[in-house]
Protein backbone atom coordinates (compact mmCIF):
# COMPACT_ATOMS: atom_id res chain seq x y z
CA UNK A 1 0.00 0.00 0.00
CA UNK A 2 1.50 3.78 -0.89
CA UNK A 3 2.22 5.60 2.02
CA UNK A 4 3.32 8.95 2.46
CA UNK A 5 4.78 11.17 5.65
CA UNK A 6 2.04 13.33 7.00
CA UNK A 7 3.88 14.12 10.54
CA UNK A 8 5.70 12.57 13.02
CA UNK A 9 3.76 9.37 14.23
CA UNK A 10 0.48 10.13 12.84
CA UNK A 11 0.66 6.30 10.98
CA UNK A 12 -1.28 7.93 8.21
CA UNK A 13 -1.96 5.02 4.85
CA UNK A 14 -2.83 6.41 1.39
CA UNK A 15 -4.59 3.92 -0.41
CA UNK A 16 -4.55 3.31 -4.50
CA UNK A 17 -8.10 5.14 -5.82
CA UNK A 18 -9.50 4.18 -8.86
CA UNK A 19 -12.16 6.94 -7.99
CA UNK A 20 -13.81 8.44 -11.16
CA UNK A 21 -13.96 11.52 -9.57
CA UNK A 22 -13.01 13.27 -7.99
CA UNK A 23 -9.86 11.61 -8.26
CA UNK A 24 -6.45 10.76 -7.16
CA UNK A 25 -4.21 13.88 -7.16
CA UNK A 26 -0.18 13.45 -7.44
CA UNK A 27 1.17 13.06 -4.30
CA UNK A 28 4.17 15.21 -4.65
CA UNK A 29 1.07 18.01 -5.54
CA UNK A 30 -0.39 16.93 -2.03
CA UNK A 31 3.14 17.59 -0.57
CA UNK A 32 3.49 20.68 -2.02
CA UNK A 33 0.26 22.34 -1.02
CA UNK A 34 0.79 21.22 2.29
CA UNK A 35 4.17 22.71 2.61
CA UNK A 36 2.44 26.16 1.54
CA UNK A 37 -0.92 25.67 3.21
CA UNK A 38 0.07 28.32 6.03
CA UNK A 39 2.04 30.49 4.51
CA UNK A 40 2.04 30.56 0.31
CA UNK A 41 5.49 32.46 -0.79
CA UNK A 42 5.70 34.41 2.17
CA UNK A 43 2.59 36.15 2.25
CA UNK A 44 1.84 35.07 5.61
CA UNK A 45 -1.62 33.39 4.51
CA UNK A 46 -2.74 30.53 2.74
CA UNK A 47 -3.64 30.84 -1.02
CA UNK A 48 -7.42 30.13 0.20
CA UNK A 49 -6.85 33.39 2.52
CA UNK A 50 -5.83 35.44 -0.24
CA UNK A 51 -7.39 38.32 -2.72
CA UNK A 52 -8.10 37.23 -6.25
CA UNK A 53 -6.80 40.52 -6.87
CA UNK A 54 -3.50 40.37 -5.07
CA UNK A 55 -0.45 40.43 -7.02
CA UNK A 56 0.88 36.80 -5.39
CA UNK A 57 -2.56 35.20 -7.52
CA UNK A 58 -2.19 37.20 -10.39
CA UNK A 59 0.95 35.54 -10.51
CA UNK A 60 -0.16 32.17 -9.50
CA UNK A 61 -3.20 32.59 -12.10
CA UNK A 62 -0.93 33.74 -14.98
CA UNK A 63 1.82 30.74 -14.49
CA UNK A 64 -0.79 28.38 -14.39
CA UNK A 65 -2.61 29.77 -17.98
CA UNK A 66 0.80 29.97 -19.13
CA UNK A 67 1.49 26.72 -18.18
CA UNK A 68 -1.43 24.54 -19.80
CA UNK A 69 -0.96 27.19 -23.03
CA UNK A 70 2.75 24.91 -23.39
CA UNK A 71 0.97 21.55 -22.22
CA UNK A 72 -1.35 21.32 -24.44
CA UNK A 73 -0.34 23.75 -27.34
CA UNK A 74 -2.73 26.40 -27.15
CA UNK A 75 -2.87 28.92 -30.18
CA UNK A 76 -2.62 32.29 -29.18
CA UNK A 77 -6.48 33.06 -30.96
CA UNK A 78 -7.63 30.73 -28.19
CA UNK A 79 -9.21 32.01 -24.80
CA UNK A 80 -8.25 29.78 -21.88
CA UNK A 81 -10.88 30.41 -19.12
CA UNK A 82 -11.13 29.24 -15.33
CA UNK A 83 -14.52 28.96 -14.17
CA UNK A 84 -17.01 27.51 -11.83
CA UNK A 85 -20.16 25.24 -12.24
CA UNK A 86 -18.51 22.42 -13.33
CA UNK A 87 -19.08 20.62 -17.01
CA UNK A 88 -22.58 20.74 -16.13
CA UNK A 89 -23.02 24.49 -16.45
CA UNK A 90 -21.29 24.52 -19.73
CA UNK A 91 -23.99 22.06 -21.47
CA UNK A 92 -26.45 25.24 -21.10
CA UNK A 93 -23.34 27.45 -21.67
CA UNK A 94 -22.53 26.00 -24.98
CA UNK A 95 -26.29 26.50 -27.02
CA UNK A 96 -26.51 29.69 -24.92
CA UNK A 97 -23.08 30.67 -26.12
CA UNK A 98 -22.95 29.10 -30.18
CA UNK A 99 -26.62 28.98 -31.11
CA UNK A 100 -29.03 31.43 -31.74
CA UNK A 101 -32.93 30.79 -30.95
CA UNK A 102 -34.43 28.10 -33.61
CA UNK A 103 -31.15 27.09 -34.58
CA UNK A 104 -30.09 23.48 -35.09
CA UNK A 105 -27.44 21.90 -32.88
CA UNK A 106 -26.01 19.08 -33.68
CA UNK A 107 -24.83 16.10 -31.06
CA UNK A 108 -23.10 12.62 -30.99
CA UNK A 109 -24.73 10.53 -28.21
CA UNK A 110 -21.98 8.06 -26.91
CA UNK A 111 -23.11 7.75 -23.09
CA UNK A 112 -24.63 8.96 -20.07
CA UNK A 113 -23.19 12.32 -20.45
CA UNK A 114 -23.83 12.92 -23.77
CA UNK A 115 -27.75 12.30 -23.42
CA UNK A 116 -27.23 14.85 -20.46
CA UNK A 117 -25.68 17.71 -22.56
CA UNK A 118 -28.17 16.78 -25.54
CA UNK A 119 -31.06 17.26 -22.70
CA UNK A 120 -29.93 20.64 -21.34
CA UNK A 121 -29.47 22.17 -25.00
CA UNK A 122 -32.78 20.82 -25.88
CA UNK A 123 -34.04 23.63 -23.51
CA UNK A 124 -32.51 26.08 -26.16
CA UNK A 125 -32.15 24.73 -29.50
CA UNK A 126 -33.00 22.47 -31.60
CA UNK A 127 -30.98 19.56 -31.32
CA UNK A 128 -30.31 16.92 -34.27
CA UNK A 129 -28.95 13.45 -32.84
CA UNK A 130 -26.85 12.84 -35.73
CA UNK A 131 -25.62 9.23 -34.37
CA UNK A 132 -25.59 7.37 -31.25
CA UNK A 133 -24.95 4.15 -29.65
CA UNK A 134 -27.74 3.58 -27.14
CA UNK A 135 -29.38 0.43 -28.99
CA UNK A 136 -26.28 -1.27 -28.45
CA UNK A 137 -25.88 -0.41 -24.77
CA UNK A 138 -23.16 2.54 -25.55
CA UNK A 139 -20.52 -0.15 -26.13
CA UNK A 140 -18.66 1.77 -29.22
CA UNK A 141 -18.52 5.05 -31.44
CA UNK A 142 -20.08 4.75 -34.06
CA UNK A 143 -18.30 5.64 -37.37
CA UNK A 144 -18.30 8.94 -39.03
CA UNK A 145 -19.08 7.28 -41.96
CA UNK A 146 -22.66 6.73 -40.53
CA UNK A 147 -23.36 9.77 -39.00
CA UNK A 148 -26.59 11.67 -40.55
CA UNK A 149 -25.73 16.21 -40.06
CA UNK A 150 -28.24 17.97 -40.77
CA UNK A 151 -28.42 20.53 -43.72
CA UNK A 152 -26.81 23.13 -41.27
CA UNK A 153 -26.13 23.00 -37.80
CA UNK A 154 -24.54 25.90 -35.03
CA UNK A 155 -21.79 23.55 -33.82
CA UNK A 156 -21.18 19.56 -33.29
CA UNK A 157 -20.75 18.12 -30.07
CA UNK A 158 -18.98 15.28 -29.02
CA UNK A 159 -18.16 13.80 -25.32
CA UNK A 160 -14.37 11.94 -26.82
CA UNK A 161 -14.26 10.07 -23.42
CA UNK A 162 -17.52 8.70 -21.53
CA UNK A 163 -16.18 8.53 -17.64
CA UNK A 164 -19.35 5.63 -16.48
CA UNK A 165 -19.38 3.84 -19.95
CA UNK A 166 -15.92 3.52 -20.44
CA UNK A 167 -16.31 4.71 -23.84
CA UNK A 168 -13.49 6.63 -25.86
CA UNK A 169 -13.61 8.35 -29.59
CA UNK A 170 -10.71 6.77 -31.82
CA UNK A 171 -10.33 9.30 -33.90
CA UNK A 172 -11.37 13.69 -34.07
CA UNK A 173 -14.31 14.05 -36.00
CA UNK A 174 -14.03 15.90 -39.91
CA UNK A 175 -16.66 18.66 -39.73
CA UNK A 176 -15.47 21.42 -41.82
CA UNK A 177 -16.24 24.80 -40.90
CA UNK A 178 -18.72 23.51 -38.60
CA UNK A 179 -17.70 24.43 -34.51
CA UNK A 180 -16.71 21.06 -33.12
CA UNK A 181 -17.18 21.32 -29.27
CA UNK A 182 -15.83 18.46 -27.20
CA UNK A 183 -16.33 17.82 -22.81
CA UNK A 184 -13.56 16.80 -22.71
CA UNK A 185 -14.16 15.73 -18.67
CA UNK A 186 -12.47 13.32 -18.66
CA UNK A 187 -9.43 12.69 -20.67
CA UNK A 188 -8.03 16.27 -20.85
CA UNK A 189 -4.15 16.28 -20.35
CA UNK A 190 -3.54 12.07 -20.93
CA UNK A 191 -2.00 13.09 -23.64
CA UNK A 192 -1.44 15.38 -26.69
CA UNK A 193 -4.16 17.07 -28.13
CA UNK A 194 -4.94 19.55 -31.46
CA UNK A 195 -6.58 21.98 -30.01
CA UNK A 196 -6.58 24.01 -33.31
CA UNK A 197 -9.13 21.16 -34.62
CA UNK A 198 -11.60 22.18 -31.94
CA UNK A 199 -14.06 25.72 -31.47
CA UNK A 200 -14.91 24.75 -28.08
CA UNK A 201 -12.88 22.22 -25.26
CA UNK A 202 -14.46 22.42 -21.78
CA UNK A 203 -13.85 20.19 -18.76
CA UNK A 204 -14.24 19.51 -14.92
CA UNK A 205 -11.52 19.78 -13.54
CA UNK A 206 -11.69 16.68 -11.04
CA UNK A 207 -10.62 14.06 -13.41
CA UNK A 208 -7.04 15.30 -14.75
CA UNK A 209 -6.92 19.01 -13.49
CA UNK A 210 -7.12 19.41 -9.72
CA UNK A 211 -10.20 19.31 -7.26
CA UNK A 212 -13.96 19.49 -8.05
CA UNK A 213 -15.25 23.17 -8.21
CA UNK A 214 -12.61 24.37 -11.12
CA UNK A 215 -13.67 23.95 -14.60
CA UNK A 216 -11.81 24.75 -17.80
CA UNK A 217 -12.80 26.10 -20.97
CA UNK A 218 -10.62 26.83 -24.40
CA UNK A 219 -12.64 28.55 -26.90
CA UNK A 220 -11.36 30.31 -30.19
CA UNK A 221 -11.78 33.69 -29.93
CA UNK A 222 -13.52 34.27 -33.04
CA UNK A 223 -17.17 32.31 -31.17
CA UNK A 224 -16.69 34.79 -28.52
CA UNK A 225 -19.43 37.76 -28.16
CA UNK A 226 -22.04 35.66 -29.61
CA UNK A 227 -24.34 34.74 -26.69
CA UNK A 228 -27.75 35.20 -26.43
CA UNK A 229 -29.30 38.31 -24.73
CA UNK A 230 -30.77 35.78 -22.04
CA UNK A 231 -27.30 33.95 -22.05
CA UNK A 232 -26.56 34.77 -17.23
CA UNK A 233 -23.09 36.86 -16.99
CA UNK A 234 -22.04 33.88 -15.16
CA UNK A 235 -22.56 31.70 -18.46
CA UNK A 236 -21.22 34.25 -21.32
CA UNK A 237 -17.74 33.10 -22.68
CA UNK A 238 -16.75 36.97 -23.51
CA UNK A 239 -17.78 38.04 -20.19
CA UNK A 240 -15.54 35.63 -18.75
CA UNK A 241 -12.53 36.22 -21.33
CA UNK A 242 -12.78 40.41 -21.11
CA UNK A 243 -12.58 39.67 -17.14
CA UNK A 244 -9.26 37.67 -16.45
CA UNK A 245 -11.81 34.66 -15.56
CA UNK A 246 -12.78 36.70 -12.75
CA UNK A 247 -15.56 38.47 -13.46
CA UNK A 248 -16.66 37.16 -9.81
CA UNK A 249 -14.39 35.46 -7.36
CA UNK A 250 -12.96 32.68 -9.00
CA UNK A 251 -12.03 29.26 -7.09
CA UNK A 252 -8.39 30.22 -5.86
CA UNK A 253 -7.33 27.50 -4.43
CA UNK A 254 -8.69 24.94 -7.08
CA UNK A 255 -6.86 27.55 -9.78
CA UNK A 256 -3.79 27.15 -7.71
CA UNK A 257 -3.87 23.58 -7.43
CA UNK A 258 -4.18 22.97 -10.84
CA UNK A 259 -1.05 25.05 -11.66
CA UNK A 260 0.66 22.38 -9.62
CA UNK A 261 -0.54 19.79 -11.22
CA UNK A 262 0.37 21.86 -14.63
CA UNK A 263 3.79 22.21 -13.43
CA UNK A 264 4.01 18.18 -12.21
CA UNK A 265 3.20 17.40 -15.66
CA UNK A 266 5.66 19.30 -17.26
CA UNK A 267 8.60 18.00 -14.53
CA UNK A 268 7.21 14.58 -15.93
CA UNK A 269 8.20 15.45 -19.75
CA UNK A 270 4.69 16.51 -20.86
CA UNK A 271 1.89 14.85 -22.63
CA UNK A 272 3.70 13.16 -24.71
CA UNK A 273 5.42 11.40 -21.85
CA UNK A 274 1.92 11.42 -19.55
CA UNK A 275 0.39 9.35 -23.09
CA UNK A 276 3.12 6.62 -22.52
CA UNK A 277 2.67 6.04 -18.93
CA UNK A 278 -1.34 6.21 -19.60
CA UNK A 279 -0.66 3.31 -22.52
CA UNK A 280 1.03 0.85 -20.08
CA UNK A 281 -1.39 1.10 -17.41
CA UNK A 282 -4.37 0.51 -19.20
CA UNK A 283 -2.66 -2.21 -21.33
CA UNK A 284 -2.11 -3.83 -17.97
CA UNK A 285 -5.27 -3.82 -16.92
CA UNK A 286 -6.90 -4.58 -20.34
CA UNK A 287 -4.70 -7.31 -20.81
CA UNK A 288 -5.63 -8.95 -17.28
CA UNK A 289 -9.52 -8.67 -18.69
CA UNK A 290 -8.87 -10.37 -21.62
CA UNK A 291 -6.91 -13.45 -20.55
CA UNK A 292 -9.31 -14.13 -18.07
CA UNK A 293 -12.48 -16.06 -18.67
CA UNK A 294 -13.92 -14.53 -14.88
CA UNK A 295 -13.77 -11.10 -16.19
CA UNK A 296 -14.74 -9.24 -19.03
CA UNK A 297 -15.17 -5.73 -21.07
CA UNK A 298 -18.52 -4.68 -22.05
CA UNK A 299 -16.66 -1.99 -24.61
CA UNK A 300 -15.82 -2.65 -28.49
CA UNK A 301 -11.94 -2.85 -28.07
CA UNK A 302 -11.19 0.16 -30.75
CA UNK A 303 -13.25 2.25 -28.37
CA UNK A 304 -11.99 1.40 -24.89
CA UNK A 305 -10.78 4.14 -22.24
CA UNK A 306 -7.34 4.45 -20.90
CA UNK A 307 -9.14 6.61 -18.26
CA UNK A 308 -12.03 4.76 -17.45
CA UNK A 309 -12.08 0.98 -17.75
CA UNK A 310 -15.57 -0.95 -16.78
CA UNK A 311 -15.35 -4.14 -16.60
CA UNK A 312 -17.98 -7.14 -14.99
CA UNK A 313 -17.49 -9.95 -13.27
CA UNK A 314 -18.56 -13.27 -14.64
CA UNK A 315 -20.91 -13.72 -12.05
CA UNK A 316 -22.50 -11.03 -10.96
CA UNK A 317 -23.38 -12.13 -7.27
CA UNK A 318 -19.77 -11.71 -6.37
CA UNK A 319 -19.59 -8.27 -6.65
CA UNK A 320 -19.77 -7.50 -3.26
CA UNK A 321 -17.55 -9.36 -1.89
CA UNK A 322 -14.97 -8.50 -4.95
CA UNK A 323 -15.16 -4.81 -4.11
CA UNK A 324 -15.27 -5.76 -0.33
CA UNK A 325 -12.07 -8.05 -0.65
CA UNK A 326 -10.44 -5.15 -2.97
CA UNK A 327 -11.18 -2.75 0.03
CA UNK A 328 -9.08 -4.77 2.29
CA UNK A 329 -6.42 -4.58 -0.09
CA UNK A 330 -6.37 -0.52 -0.04
CA UNK A 331 -7.90 -0.73 -3.48
CA UNK A 332 -11.04 1.74 -3.28
CA UNK A 333 -13.57 3.12 -5.35
CA UNK A 334 -13.74 0.21 -8.00
CA UNK A 335 -17.62 -0.29 -7.84
CA UNK A 336 -19.30 0.46 -11.11
CA UNK A 337 -21.60 4.18 -11.40
CA UNK A 338 -24.71 2.98 -9.93
CA UNK A 339 -26.63 3.06 -13.40
CA UNK A 340 -24.52 0.14 -14.98
CA UNK A 341 -23.24 -1.46 -11.91
CA UNK A 342 -20.39 -4.16 -12.69
CA UNK A 343 -16.93 -2.46 -11.52
CA UNK A 344 -14.64 0.68 -12.90
CA UNK A 345 -11.34 1.46 -12.44
CA UNK A 346 -10.31 5.24 -13.32
CA UNK A 347 -6.77 5.35 -14.20
CA UNK A 348 -6.33 8.87 -14.47
CA UNK A 349 -3.26 10.93 -14.48
CA UNK A 350 -2.40 10.62 -11.08
CA UNK A 351 -2.96 6.76 -10.39
CA UNK A 352 0.47 4.67 -10.45
CA UNK A 353 0.83 2.00 -12.24
CA UNK A 354 2.00 0.38 -8.98
CA UNK A 355 -1.52 1.40 -8.58
CA UNK A 356 -2.68 -0.81 -11.50
CA UNK A 357 -0.23 -3.86 -10.76
CA UNK A 358 -1.93 -4.11 -7.46
CA UNK A 359 -5.55 -4.28 -9.04
CA UNK A 360 -4.10 -6.88 -11.56
CA UNK A 361 -2.61 -8.79 -8.26
CA UNK A 362 -5.86 -8.78 -6.32
CA UNK A 363 -7.82 -10.08 -9.43
CA UNK A 364 -5.75 -12.63 -10.03
CA UNK A 365 -6.02 -13.92 -6.75
CA UNK A 366 -10.09 -13.36 -6.64
CA UNK A 367 -10.39 -15.35 -9.67
CA UNK A 368 -8.32 -18.37 -8.05
CA UNK A 369 -10.45 -17.74 -4.97
CA UNK A 370 -13.97 -17.74 -6.53
CA UNK A 371 -13.69 -18.85 -10.16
Amino acid sequence: MSTISLGADTGMTRVYNFSAGPAALPETVLERARSELLDYAGTGMSVMEMSHRSKAFIDIAARAEADLRRLLGVPDDYAVLFLQGGASAQFAAVPLNLSAAGDTVAYVNTGAWSKKAIAEAKRYATVSVVASSEASGFGHVPPQAEWQMPAAAAYLHVTPNETIGGVAFDFIPEVGDVPLVADYSSSILAGPLDVSRFGVIYAGAQKNIGPAGLTLVIVRKDLLGRARDITPSMLDWQVAAEAGSMYNTPPTYGWYLAGLVFNWLDELGGLAAMAEINQRKAQTLYHAIDASNFYSSPVTQANRSQMNVPFLLADPALDKAFLAAAEERGLTNLGGHRSVGGMRASLYNAVSQEAVDALVAFMGDFEREHG
